[in-house]
């Protein structure tokens, strides 16, 4: 290896020479960092300088900004309290006058003072919080006592009767829209309800008002008070429209004293009474009800049972009266009618009455009206039993129509006056064909009574002519009375021939007594003429 140098390699050398330069390099690196160093500490003091002067000046822009937006703070809270203020005494105004001259800003007032109410209960730390709200709390108790004496006032004013002239002009035009609408295909039970004639109980232009006054006392609280006014105005005008149809209360003794012609106008007046304060007034009130406190938390259905329950007991306490009477064949078709009312108005009287606090009424209802079933079937069954024992002596002596039967067949026809009546009264969950069939049956076990009555009758005759003559004659004309009368559709024509047999029969008889008598008579005078013959021979 070649050397260079005293005693080193070349190489060696060489290396040694970039090892100084290096050194320095890194020094004067570090030379330049300490200045770098020196420089950032001095520009460090003059920022930290600068910071402590602008300072002060900073502080005091922060609190005069503070100060400004608390000044803005407090005109908005002074301004919002004034407003309240303001809101107060215009809506005091508004409450002493009174809802009567404008319901709805005088609603608009209480609205407003509730507001205020509600910013001071937010807002408690303002120093007039408690009197502010103290004397709105003292308007709005102002405001729902006369709001409660302006409900009080209205349904005392618009709660009056009906005159009955245009109740029965009412039921006529509910019954001619009921005859149409049962005319009509597919017709449902309630239609007529739904379509049905009412008086104006209420004006309509009222209406819109008590709704707006029951809404605002039941907010209030006052809902019992609103209940009570409601139920005790409309009550007390459905009791007096009654009262002026003629409905009275009456006892089961004052029912056993009245001669026939008064309780039959009794009995009238309370049928058609019926008719009016179901389908009339009763869905009528059923409507306003339902007008006035529509969308209302509010027990409508309670207050319409308890206003209308008074009248409806009183009148069907007078049916139930008549029903548990003293029970006579005359009241029979008294009877009929009043059920045949009740059993029309039944669908009726299920949708008026609906649900459970209408319960008592509606079950009371459906009592009476099986009531009336139970006891015109009863009295029926006694009719037929009277028949069979009737013992009058009267005795026709030429053999002529008894007035029995008169009585019962015109008792009979009478009856079929109620056909349509007594086709329900008999029905079963069979055909209609075999409910007719029931009542013929009825018809057919009086007919037979009195035809047994009137072959025991027969026999107080000494001679068997008029015997026979007495039951031809009565026979025959039970056969033409039902021959003439609906009677025929319901006994048919194989009762008619079958009795008209017995008619002849009885003729026949009649023929063989009488000419029997006839021959013993001529015998007799044969045998007479023989022996005067003999004698003037002698």
């Amino acid at each position: 290896m070649e050397r260079t140098g005293p005693g080193l390699p070349e190489g060696m050398e060489a290396l040694s020479r970039q090892a100084s330069a290096l050194r320095e390099a890194l020094g004067r690196s570090e030379e330049n960092t300490q200045g770098m160093v020196a420089a950032l500490g001095s520009f460090d003091s003059r920022v930290s300088a600068i910071e402590a002067s602008i300072r002060p000046a900073q502080v005091r822009t922060q609190a005069i900004t503070m100060a400004h937006e608390n000044i803005d703070r407090t005109i908005e809270n002074a301004e919002a309290i004034l407003a309240q203020f303001d809101i107060v005494r215009r809506a005091e105004a508004v409450i002493l006058r009174g809802p009567h001259e404008n319901l709805k800003i005088f609603l608009e007032a209480v609205d407003l003072l509730k507001g205020v109410v509600n910013f001071f209960s937010l807002n408690k730390n303002f120093k007039s919080c408690e009197g502010v709200l103290n004397q709105v709390n003292n308007l709005l108790t102002k405001s729902a006592l006369k709001i409660e004496e302006e409900f009080r006032q209205l349904m005392g004013t618009y709660s009056k009767p009906i005159e009955p002239n245009h109740l029965f002009d009412c039921l006529l035009k509910h019954l001619m829209v009921s005859r149409r609408d049962s005319e009509a295909v597919g017709e449902q039970p309630s239609k007529s309800f739904e379509t049905a004639i009412h008086p104006t109980l209420i004006p309509s232009g009222i209406l819109p008002l008590l709704h707006d006054i029951a809404c605002q006392l039941v907010q209030d609280g006052n809902q019992q008070s609103c209940y009570r006014i409601y139920r005790d105005a409309r009550g007390s005008a459905l009791e007096l429209s009654l009262r002026n149809l003629g409905i009275e209360k009456l006892s089961k003794d004052d029912v056993e004293r009245m001669q026939r012609v008064a309780l039959q106008v009794n009995i009238g007046t309370w049928t058609q009474c019926m008719q009016i304060t179901v389908k009339v007034l009763l869905a009528g009130e059923r409507k306003i009800c339902n007008q006035i406190f529509d969308g209302i938390t509010f027990n409508k259905e309670q207050c319409f049972a308890e206003l209308a329950k008074g009248s409806v007991m009183t009148l069907l306490s007078f049916g139930d009266t008549v029903a548990r009477s003293k029970r006579s064949h005359e009241n029979l078709f008294i009877l009929l009618e009043m059920y045949g009312v009740m059993h029309e108005l039944q669908s009726e009287v299920e949708v008026i009455f609906q649900g459970k606090f209408c319960s008592e009424m509606r079950e009371a209802a459906l009592n009476l009206t099986k009531s009336l079933a139970q006891v015109a079937q009863e009295i029926l069954v006694d009719f037929e039993d009277a028949v069979v024992k009737d013992s009058s002596k009267t005795n026709m002596q030429n053999g002529t129509v008894h007035p029995f039967t008169f009585e019962v067949i015109k008792y009979v026809k009478s009856l079929l006056d109620y056909q349509s009546t007594l086709k329900i009264l008999f029905q079963q969950p069979e055909t209609g064909s075999e409910t007719e069939s029931q009542l013929a049956v009825v018809i057919m076990k009086i007919m037979q009574a009195l035809q047994n009555n009137l072959n025991g009758k027969s026999k107080q005759y000494k001679d068997p002519a008029l015997s026979h003559i007495f039951l031809m004659n009565n026979l025959h004309y039970m056969v033409t009375s039902v021959r003439r009368s609906q009677a025929k559709d319901i006994l048919g024509d194989d009762w008619i021939q079958r009795h008209r047999k017995i008619v002849q029969q009885n003729a026949n008889q009649y023929k063989r007594v009488a000419w029997a008598r006839a021959s013993v008579a001529l015998v007799r005078q044969h045998h007479q003429m023989l022996a005067a013959v003999e004698f003037q021979g002698v």
